[in-house]
């Protein structure tokens, strides 16, 4: 690890002492009006031991982005890691961290009842061919037999 501060939050994370899964809240950001942005790392998979496959976090993606906002009008995007290990939830003037995890959880329950994954046609998605609704519902469903464990970020 560098000594230098890097600019990007995660960055200047040590990765190697994380223990997946958790929710980390990552940064907040305060706009000129007085808005405040929470950044959460909800992380998935053990950083450089385990990754989602592409389909089932393109699905899982789609499905948070979509149910999420059916709880809260504060979800303001919800972005999958480069490193394909978690994701970045972004609210605005929400800071209860248990209010994030009861959002996270509401979200997750809803994708294991999906019938579908919203928004992946041609005409709606990028990349509408790589999607799992089965990868995301066992993403959803491993995440949330270690519910108890999403406030513990250090091993």
């Amino acid at each position: 690890m560098s000594d230098k501060e890097m600019n990007v939050e995660s960055f200047n994370l040590d990765h190697t002492k994380v223990k997946a899964p958790y929710v980390r809240l990552a940064g907040i950001k305060t706009g000129e009006q007085g808005d405040a942005i929470h950044k959460y790392d909800l992380r998935i998979c053990q950083p450089n031991k385990a990754h989602m496959d592409m389909p089932a976090l393109h699905s899982l993606e789609h499905l948070m982005a979509e149910l999420s906002r059916n709880h809260t009008d504060k979800v303001l995007d919800i972005s999958p890691m480069g490193c394909q290990t978690g994701f970045y939830i972004s609210l605005i003037n929400h800071d209860d961290y248990d209010g994030v995890l009861d959002l996270i959880d509401k979200t997750l329950n809803d994708i294991l009842v999906a019938k579908e994954v919203p928004a992946c046609t041609e005409m709606q998605c990028g990349w509408a061919a790589s999607h799992s609704l089965e990868g995301a519902q066992t993403l959803a469903r491993d995440l949330l037999a270690k519910r108890n464990e999403w406030n513990q970020v250090f091993a």
